[in-house]
C-alpha cells in the first residue's frame, strides 16, 4: 500500500513539475529546460537591440532611412526567432549542438551591436548576416568548413560569422577564414597594412601586401623600410620596383633628397648616382628640383594628364631649398642698399629658377626682395614677354604669379610686356576654368581683384566679365561647385566698388564684414583681451618691435603696465576694460620666447582670460608658431605680412568668423602703432569697430605720395581682404550644399 502512495505522489510530483515547466515556457512551441537560458539570452540582446534607439519599445528606428529600419527588425528579430525554433525543434541534432548554435546566435547580435557604426560593418548589412549564419549553420552541421562563406561576403559580415561559429567548438573553417578576413581588413584599410604586418608576417601574400601598400602610401613605405626590423629587412628584399627604389632611399642617409626624384627614378630618366653627384651643391640640387618640376608639370597638360609621384614631396622640397639657400639670403640684406651684393646669390639663377621662388614662397618673401626677384626675371629673358614666361614654365603657378604680381603693383607692367590680344588671353585664363581647380587658385583670383580694381579700372571691368560669364556656364553645365565659386567672386567684385553698398553679409550669409560689434569682443566679465606675439630675432627686429610698440602704451595716463621676466600685461585705466597681454621678445639657445608664450598661454587659460584679439608682431617665418597658439576665441587678427592663402585658411580653420588684417610687406612701425591705437581706442570708448571708418581715417592721417602712405596703402582690411571673405564664404556655402 506504501508503494502505492508513493507511486502516486511522485507521479502527481511529475506532472506539476511538467505543467510549472509548462507554464514558464513564453515560446510557441517546447523548450527543453536546460537550453532555455540560451533563449532567453538571445531575448535578452534583441531588446537590448531594440533599445539602442533610446526607447526601450518593439520597434527598431535607429537609422533615417525606414527601409534599412524594416531590414534589420526582420532580419535579427524575426529570421533570429525562426532560426531559434528550427534550432530547438531540430530532432537531428543533440543537445550540445543546440546550445552551440543559440550561444553563435546571441554572438550574431553582440557583435553587430559592437560594430554596426564602424564603415565596414554599418546597418545595412543585417539581413546579409543572418543569411551567412544560416548558410555557415548548415555546412557546421554536415562537419564542413564554413571558410567558402566567409569568403563570399563582404569583411562586417565575414568577421561577425567567424566569431559565431568559434565557440565553444571551433568549425574547421574558422582558422582558414582568418587569413581571408585579413586580407579584406587590408583591402578595406590599406593605410592600415604595415602596422598589422609586422606582427603578421607569416601571412602566405605578405610581399604582395607591401607593394599594395607601398604603392598607396609612398611616405609610410620609407618609414617602415628604414626600419631595423623583421617587416624592414622583408620590405628591402621585395622584388617590386617602387619597393625597391624607395627601400634604397630609405637606407641611405640623404633619403629625402631623393624623394622629389622618385617618378623619373622610376622610370629610368635619372638615378641615385646622378642625384648623389649633386645633391650637396645648392644650386645644382636647386636646378635639378627647377627642372623636374617644369618636366612634372608639362606632363601634367593635355592630352597627357599624367600625374607624378610625390608630386608634393617636390613641391615642398622645392619651396624649402628656394627659401633656405635663396630667399633667406636676400631677406636678411634688406638693409643693403647696393642691389648688387643684397642679389648677389641670385646670380646664376635662370628666369624660370627665380620664377619658382616667387610663388613657392609667398608667405616669407620681403616686398624689396620679390620687387628684386621679379625685376631679375625679365631682365635675364632674351625676350621679355610676360606669356613667353607662363609658356615657359607651362603654366604651372600662373594664378600665384598673377595675384603677387597684383599684390605688388607688378601687373601692370607684367601685362605690358605683351600685346593686349595675349594680356586679355593670360588674363582670361586667369579666371577661368577654377571648378577645376584647387580651393587656394580660386583665392588667388579672389585676393587680386582689390589691386587690379584700384589700379587698373578697365582691366577690372574686363575680369568681372569674365568671372560673369563663367557663372552662367557653370549655371548651365549644373555645375554646383563652379556655380558657388563664381557667384562668390561675382558678389565679391562688385562690392569692390563700396560706393554700390552691396551687403556682402546678407548676399554670402557670412557674419558681417565692415564691422565687428563691440559685445562679441567682451568676455563674461565685459573685458576685451589682447594677445600679442613677439619673437626674438638676431637681428634685433623683434627686439626693437616690442620697444616700439611698448611706447604706445608707457608714460600714459589711461594705461598701467606691469611687468615680469616673460611677459608684460597692460590694463586700461579709464573707459572700458581693456586686458594686454604681450610676451617679450626673448632671445637664446632654448628659444625662451616660445617659453614665455607659453607661459603667457597658460597663465591666460588659468585666469579664464580668452583673447578675442590676437596680434603677430615679427618676421613671416614665425605667423605659424602664433597660428599653431591662435585661441578659437579671436574674432580679430592681426597677420602683418603674413596674408598667404596658407596663413587665411589657418586661421579660418581655428576662427572661421574672425577679421584678419594682413599686409602685403613686412609689418612697419609707422603704420602698425596707428592702426592698433585706432583699435584700442575704439574698445576703449566701448563702440563697435567700424573698419571703413577706420581706414579713411587713418589714410587722412599720411600725406600722399609719401613713403608712409604708400606703406599703409599695402595694408589690407578686412572688408577688402577678398581672400579671407572668400574662403569664409566659399565653405559655407560648400557646407551647406553638401
Amino acid at each position: 500500500m506504501k508503494q502505492i502512495v508513493h507511486a502516486l505522489l511522485l507521479l502527481s510530483l511529475t506532472i506539476g513539475l511538467q505543467r510549472a515547466i509548462a507554464q514558464s515556457n513564453p515560446y510557441p512551441y517546447p523548450v527543453a529546460q536546460d537550453r532555455m537560458l540560451f533563449h532567453d539570452d538571445i531575448d535578452k540582446e534583441q531588446k537590448h537591440l531594440l533599445a539602442l534607439d533610446g526607447n526601450a519599445d518593439d520597434k527598431f528606428t535607429l537609422s533615417k532611412d525606414e527601409n534599412i529600419n524594416k531590414q534589420v527588425y526582420d532580419a535579427l528579430i524575426t529570421r533570429v526567432n525562426e532560426i531559434q525554433k528550427q534550432i530547438e525543434l531540430d530532432t537531428t541534432l543533440n543537445t550540445n549542438v543546440k546550445k552551440r548554435y543559440l550561444i553563435g546566435l546571441k554572438y550574431l547580435l553582440m557583435r553587430f551591436m559592437e560594430n554596426y557604426s564602424r564603415p565596414e560593418f554599418t546597418l545595412a548589412i543585417a539581413p546579409g548576416l543572418v543569411t551567412g549564419f544560416e548558410k555557415a549553420m548548415q555546412l557546421d552541421k554536415k562537419n564542413e568548413s564554413i571558410e567558402p562563406i566567409i569568403a563570399e561576403n563582404n569583411y562586417g559580415i565575414g568577421k561577425i560569422l567567424n566569431d559565431c561559429f568559434l565557440y565553444p567548438s571551433e568549425n574547421a573553417g574558422v582558422k582558414p577564414a582568418k587569413i581571408i578576413l585579413f586580407r579584406k581588413y587590408c583591402a578595406l584599410h590599406p593605410n592600415e597594412i604595415f602596422s598589422l604586418l609586422r606582427n603578421n608576417l607569416d601571412m602566405p601574400f605578405a610581399d604582395s601586401l607591401i607593394m599594395v601598400a607601398g604603392h598607396n602610401d609612398i611616405k609610410q613605405l620609407y618609414n617602415y623600410a628604414a626600419s631595423n626590423d623583421a617587416l624592414g629587412w622583408r620590405i628591402k628584399n621585395n622584388y617590386d620596383p617602387l619597393v625597391h627604389i624607395v627601400s634604397q632611399m630609405a637606407n641611405s642617409k640623404s633619403g629625402q633628397l631623393f624623394f622629389p626624384f622618385l617618378d623619373n627614378l622610376m622610370k629610368g630618366k635619372i638615378t641615385i648616382d646622378d642625384i648623389n653627384r649633386i645633391k650637396d651643391d645648392d644650386l645644382a640640387y636647386y636646378r635639378l628640383l627647377v627642372k623636374t618640376r617644369m618636366d612634372y608639370a608639362a606632363r601634367l597638360l593635355p592630352p597627357a594628364r599624367d600625374t607624378a609621384l610625390e608630386m608634393d614631396a617636390l613641391k615642398q622640397m622645392l619651396a624649402k631649398k628656394g627659401r633656405d639657400v635663396f630667399v633667406n639670403t636676400i631677406n636678411a640684406l634688406h638693409t643693403q642698399e647696393n642691389p648688387t651684393l643684397r642679389f648677389k646669390i641670385l646670380e646664376p639663377l635662370t628666369p624660370e629658377e627665380l620664377y619658382y621662388l616667387v610663388v613657392l614662397n609667398e608667405n616669407e618673401i620681403y616686398t624689396s626682395s620679390y620687387l628684386g626677384v621679379y625685376d631679375r626675371i625679365f631682365q635675364r629673358m632674351a625676350s621679355p614677354r610676360g606669356d613667353s614666361l607662363i609658356m615657359r614654365v607651362h603654366g604651372d603657378y600662373f594664378r600665384k604669379f598673377i595675384k603677387m604680381a597684383a599684390a605688388y603693383n607688378k601687373l601692370d607692367h607684367f601685362l605690358g610686356t605683351m600685346d593686349k590680344e595675349h594680356a586679355n588671353a593670360v588674363m582670361y585664363y586667369f579666371v577661368f576654368g577654377l571648378e577645376k581647380s584647387n580651393e587656394e587658385e580660386a583665392v588667388d583670383v579672389a585676393d587680386s581683384y582689390s589691386s587690379i580694381f584700384e589700379k587698373n579700372a578697365d582691366l577690372a571691368a574686363y575680369v568681372l566679365r569674365v568671372v560673369k560669364w563663367n557663372y552662367q556656364k557653370n549655371v548651365a553645365n549644373n555645375n554646383k561647385r563652379g556655380t558657388i565659386i563664381y557667384n562668390l567672386l561675382q558678389t565679391l567684385f562688385e562690392s569692390a566698388d563700396t560706393t554700390k553698398k552691396i551687403d556682402i553679409s546678407a548676399q554670402l550669409g557670412i557674419p558681417p564684414i565692415y564691422t565687428v560689434d563691440y559685445n562679441a569682443l567682451k568676455d563674461a566679465e565685459g573685458r576685451v583681451v589682447e594677445q600679442v606675439f613677439f619673437y626674438g630675432d638676431q637681428d634685433k627686429d623683434g627686439q626693437n618691435s616690442f620697444a616700439d610698440y611698448m611706447a604706445l602704451f608707457r608714460g600714459k595716463s589711461e594705461w598701467k603696465i606691469t611687468e615680469n621676466p616673460e611677459w608684460v600685461s597692460i590694463s586700461s585705466t579709464h573707459g572700458k576694460p581693456v586686458l594686454i597681454f604681450a610676451n617679450r621678445p626673448l632671445l637664446g639657445d632654448d628659444d625662451p620666447d616660445a617659453k614665455a608664450q607659453l607661459h603667457l598661454s597658460d597663465y591666460l587659460s588659468d585666469h579664464k582670460l580668452k583673447p578675442t584679439i590676437v596680434i603677430h608682431r615679427g618676421h613671416s617665418y614665425h605667423v605659424k608658431y602664433t597660428i599653431e597658439q591662435l585661441a578659437p576665441t579671436a574674432r580679430i587678427v592681426v597677420l602683418g605680412s603674413c596674408g598667404g592663402y596658407n596663413n587665411l585658411s589657418e586661421v579660418l580653420k581655428i576662427s572661421e568668423d574672425a577679421h584678419i588684417i594682413s599686409s602685403k610687406q613686412v609689418g612697419t612701425k609707422t603704420v602698425n602703432e596707428p592702426i592698433l591705437e585706432a583699435i584700442n581706442n575704439t574698445l576703449l570708448s566701448g563702440r563697435n569697430i567700424d573698419w571703413l571708418n577706420m581706414w579713411k581715417n587713418l589714410g587722412g592721417k599720411f600725406k600722399a605720395g609719401s613713403a608712409a602712405k604708400d606703406k599703409f596703402d599695402d595694408y589690407i582690411p578686412p572688408y577688402k581682404n577678398l581672400g579671407a571673405i572668400f574662403i569664409k564664404a566659399y565653405r559655407k556655402a560648400m557646407g551647406d550644399d553638401e
